[in-house]
């Protein structure tokens, strides 16, 4: 099973107390839930940026192993060589907090706009390989992990064995070699709690926040196992 260790590091997202996440179990969590990451590096100079969905195969530790794989045409896998020192960002839970949902809101009126969610930022070394072998292997175990949702998941082997050798010849491996995690999750930890139940049912109703609506309740639920009365609503 994955686990995740946070390194000690220096952190390369800003992070206040409140928003930092020690939870290993939960960030390992997230990452699995949201494996398409933001891969960002510097090349000749210049900003460099792609999003491939990645798989931790041990530890979400310094030492830890994550896999992917690209096209043979994109120029990402050649990081590889000339710049492997890069960051992996995989965010979600998002959601826009509007002030309205701050019960607070009614006494002072002092209150802004702000935004949740959740980001881990994992530093690594890339490396990558051209073997067939290790394409399928990590072919395999990326559609193993993507497909284990669905009832009848599709596998490599349920394609023609001549189409996978022919569309493996397009792809790259890629490893990256784990050497720090810096996890932050904002979840209205700041506010009164008064506010906080206010977001996580205020988000609630909304089809596309209801991940970050969850990250706030569940986080509620843990803290505050028995809900205060007079922190319930209209009271």
């Amino acid at each position: 099973m994955m686990r995740c260790v946070r390194s000690t590091g220096s952190p390369c997202v800003y992070v206040p107390d409140v928003f930092k996440e020690a939870d290993a179990e939960r960030i390992a969590q997230f990452v699995a839930r949201h494996p398409l990451a933001t891969l960002i590096a510097v090349q000749d100079g210049l900003p460099h940026a792609d999003h491939l969905p990645f798989l931790c195969l041990d530890q979400l530790a310094p030492g830890g192993t994550f896999i992917a794989h690209t096209s043979l045409a994109n120029p990402t896998w050649k990081l590889a060589e000339t710049r492997p020192d890069v960051l992996l960002v995989f965010s979600g839970a998002a959601a826009y907090v509007s002030p309205s949902l701050y019960p607070s809101k009614q006494q002072t009126h002092e209150v802004v706009p702000t935004y949740n969610y959740v980001s881990v930022h994992i530093r690594g070394r890339l490396s990558h390989s051209h073997d067939p072998a290790t394409k399928l292997q990590y072919v395999e175990r990326l559609t193993r992990a993507m497909e284990a949702v669905r009832a009848e998941p599709w596998t490599v082997s349920d394609a023609p064995a001549p189409y996978i050798e022919k569309m493996l010849k397009g792809l790259v491996a890629l490893t990256l070699e784990v050497t720090s995690v810096t996890a932050k999750s904002k979840a209205s930890q700041n506010r009164l709690l008064q506010d906080q139940y206010g977001v996580a049912e205020g988000l609630a109703e909304q089809p596309a926040t209801q991940e970050a609506a969850a990250l706030v309740a569940t986080r509620l639920a843990t803290l505050h196992p028995k809900r205060p009365d007079h922190e319930r609503s209209g009271q």
